[in-house]
């Protein structure tokens, strides 16, 4: 028992020598390098007008890449993180101007991506990437959570790497303000209040991780203030971050819904091709108090004991009767016009791939041409004499 005891408290010994961060802290430098990247003037008022042209570029043409590289130079988390600070360290000089310059920047983002959607020519039919930042999700707030830690221990360690890179990444600030202001451009409520709720995810969280930290690693308090402050200020913050969180999950829980939605749709399509003598040529999925699947079906027309048979096969998968939306069908097909129909398409196939054959054959026909015309001007030309 006593050497189980003992080993067990050499584990923990261990643990601690390598999960102990106060030793590499640098509590003098780090405060000024955070006061320092709050300050918005100069050139940071040009990388963030350039990073959000970059980044509603980004945006604008789908390019993961681009809006990645706006969101290595955009310089938005600096005063986010002096929010988190000062209220870690109780500096009230210091949040006044974190706040200040965060308000600037964000006001600054919106109008530059506003200004630029509505300018630019191109208007994408499925704008992914500005869909992306429309639907936060519970995830998002873990992102900036652990993304915040990350960065917050980045700053303050002795020894400083590329983490402040990686958290800038993932943590995607840059890019929900832009469609933001793409939702301004274009008067759209769901793009705009989705990607600033995905803003307001990635800021809150950032702040109280840097809050967090700061506070396990004992930054000396600028001001000390009594219970009931301290109390009160604790109960506002709690809220704030228990709405959001709360927020999130829902939004999190329809995006898993529609998932599940859209692969039991898949799986049943694949599965229901024909009802009788009536084919599905077509499907989509969308919104209408709920979510629902329309049918477009070509072919006789579905008796009831067909209709039947179809909502109970969707039932099967998950699909409710009321989701279920019949499209217009061919009516008056009979089996065999059907059948003629196919055999049309399937000739007039035919006739297309025997024209392509046949500019293939000629096509090689004019190649092997040329080939030998190159072999006799190659001959002639080795036995010419060369003249001295």
């Amino acid at each position: 028992m006593e050497n189980a005891t003992s080993i067990w408290g050499m584990i923990r010994r261990k643990f601690r020598e390598l999960a102990n961060i106060n030793d590499y802290i640098d509590r003098d430098s780090a405060p000024e390098r955070i006061k320092d990247g709050i300050w918005f003037r100069g050139p940071n008022i040009w990388i963030l007008a350039l990073s959000i042209i970059v980044a509603s570029v980004g945006l604008n043409v789908n390019s993961t890449a681009v809006i990645i590289g706006a969101m290595l130079i955009s310089p938005l988390m600096g005063p986010i993180v002096g929010v988190g600070f000062s209220l870690g360290t109780q500096d009230t000089s210091l949040m006044e101007q974190a706040v200040k310059n965060l308000i600037i920047m964000v006001t600054i983002s919106l109008l530059v991506s506003c200004v630029y959607f509505i300018v630019t020519p191109l208007h994408l039919v499925d704008p992914t990437e500005l869909e992306a930042r429309t639907r936060p999700t519970i995830y998002d707030v873990l992102i900036a959570l652990f993304g915040g830690l990350a960065g917050i221990l980045e700053t303050c360690r002795k020894e400083r790497g590329t983490v402040i890179s990686g958290v800038a990444i993932a943590t995607a600030l840059m890019p929900p303000l832009c469609t933001a202001g793409y939702g301004l451009a274009h008067l759209s409520p769901r793009f705009f209040f989705g990607a600033l709720f995905l803003f307001l995810i990635n800021t809150a969280f950032i702040i109280l991780a840097t809050f967090v930290m700061v506070t396990y690693l004992k930054f000396p308090k600028i001001v000390e203030l009594d219970s009931i402050q301290a109390k009160k200020r604790k109960n506002i913050s709690s809220t704030a971050i228990l709405v959001i969180i709360l927020l999130s999950m829902l939004s999190g829980i329809n995006v898993i819904r529609d998932n599940n939605f859209t692969r039991n749709v898949e799986d049943f399509v694949s599965e229901v091709r024909t009802i009788g003598k009536t084919y599905i040529y077509h499907y989509s999925i969308y919104k209408d108090h709920g979510r629902k699947l329309r049918l477009e079906l070509i072919g006789e027309p579905l008796s009831h004991e067909d209709s039947l048979q179809l909502f109970s096969k969707a039932e099967s998968f998950k699909i409710k009767e009321k989701q279920l939306v019949i499209g217009q069908q061919a009516i008056g097909m009979t089996g065999s016009e059907l059948q003629n129909e196919i055999e049309g398409v399937y000739q007039s196939i035919d006739v297309q791939m025997m024209s392509r054959d046949a500019q293939i054959q000629e096509l090689r026909s004019r190649v092997n041409k040329l080939d030998s015309l190159l072999k006799v001007l190659s001959d002639t030309t080795a036995k010419a004499p060369v003249k001295q």
